[in-house]
C-alpha cells in the first residue's frame, strides 16, 4: 500500500471532482471510476501514465515548476488552487508557535477603538484569537466563540446565524484548505480537521473535496438570536509581524437596518457586566 501524501490526496479529489466534458473529452458508456480516469490526467497534462501515477501515490513528489503547471491545466484548477498545488510540493518553512498564537496589545487596542464595528482575529485554523466588545455581543448566541469552523459545523446556533449556511460551511472549509496548504503539518490544523471530520458527516464531505479559497470580500447575511437580520460588508487583512493572523472587520453601510442593529449591540455591549448579570438573574 502506498503512502497517502498531502499533494497526491488533492491531485486525487480535484481529478475525482472532473467529469471528462469539463476538459473537452468524450464520454462514452458507463465509467468504472468517479471523475477522470489517471490516464486522462496524464494525456492532458503531456506526461506518461506512470509519472502522474506516482505523483498520485506519493512515490514523487517534486516534479518540475513546468510539470505542475501542466498539472494543474489538465485539472483546471484556478489560480489559487494552483498556487495551493505549489505550495504542497514545495511547501514554506513551519511558523512556529502557530498554535500559540498571540495578539499584540496593540491590535487590540485597536480593535478596541472601533465601538460601533466587530472586529476579530482569526489565526491558521480560524480559531478566534482576539475579538472587541461589538465582535463578542454579535456572537453571543454560540456556547462558544472560540474557532469558526466549529461554531459552524458543530453548534447547533450556526445554522440559525449564518442565512445561507451552505455558502458560509464550504467558505470555512475552503479557507481551512488554504490554511492547511501553507502548513500541511500544522498539529492545530490536522487536530482540528480529524475533530471536525469525526463531529461532523458535513465537514468531512465538504473537506475531503480538497476546494481552496481564501477570504474573500463578499458580503454576510447573518441573523442575530436578538437584534435580527443582519446584512453586512467586511474586510479582511494580513497581520504585519503575524502574517498567519488575520484581521476581520464587519461593517454595516451607513444608515441601513444592519447599522441601527449594530447600534443596539453597541448599546449593549457598553453596559457593565455587573448590570447585564443582575437584569438576567431578576428575569
Amino acid at each position: 500500500m502506498h503512502q497517502t501524501t498531502p499533494l497526491g490526496e488533492f491531485l486525487r479529489a480535484r481529478r475525482e471532482a472532473l467529469k471528462p466534458q469539463d476538459v473537452g473529452l468524450p464520454e462514452y458508456g458507463r465509467r468504472r471510476v468517479k471523475g477522470l480516469r489517471r490516464e486522462e490526467v496524464a494525456m492532458l497534462a503531456g506526461m506518461s501514465s506512470d509519472y502522474y501515477v506516482r505523483l498520485e501515490q506519493g512515490r514523487e513528489s517534486s516534479p518540475s515548476p513546468q510539470v505542475t503547471e501542466a498539472v494543474a491545466r489538465a485539472l483546471n484548477l484556478d489560480e489559487e488552487a494552483t498556487e495551493h498545488l505549489h505550495r504542497l510540493i514545495q511547501p514554506p518553512a513551519r511558523r512556529r508557535d502557530a498554535a500559540n498564537d498571540q495578539v499584540s496589545p496593540q491590535l487590540r487596542q485597536l480593535m478596541d477603538s472601533w465601538p460601533a464595528s466587530p472586529a476579530f482575529v482569526l489565526g491558521p485554523a480560524l480559531d478566534i484569537l482576539a475579538a472587541n466588545a461589538m465582535a463578542t455581543a454579535l456572537h453571543e448566541g454560540f456556547a462558544a466563540a472560540d474557532n469558526l469552523a466549529r461554531m459552524v459545523f458543530c453548534d447547533p446556533a450556526g445554522r440559525a446565524f449564518y442565512q445561507d449556511w451552505e455558502r458560509a460551511a464550504h467558505s470555512c472549509v475552503a479557507e481551512l484548505r488554504a490554511a492547511y496548504g501553507h502548513d500541511p503539518e500544522s498539529p492545530r490544523i490536522n487536530e482540528l480537521a480529524d475533530e471536525l471530520c469525526s463531529a461532523s458527516p458535513a465537514f468531512a464531505e465538504l473537506w475531503a473535496r480538497h476546494d481552496v479559497k481564501s477570504k474573500t470580500q463578499e458580503g454576510k447575511h447573518l441573523r442575530h438570536p436578538r437584534v435580527g437580520d443582519l446584512h453586512i460588508g467586511f474586510s479582511a487583512f494580513t497581520v504585519n509581524g503575524a502574517p498567519h493572523q488575520q484581521l476581520v472587520v464587519y461593517q454595516a453601510e451607513p444608515g441601513s437596518a444592519t447599522a441601527a442593529a449594530f447600534e443596539r449591540l453597541r448599546s449593549s455591549a457598553a453596559r457593565p457586566k455587573e448590570m447585564t448579570l443582575h437584569r438576567s438573574d431578576a428575569t
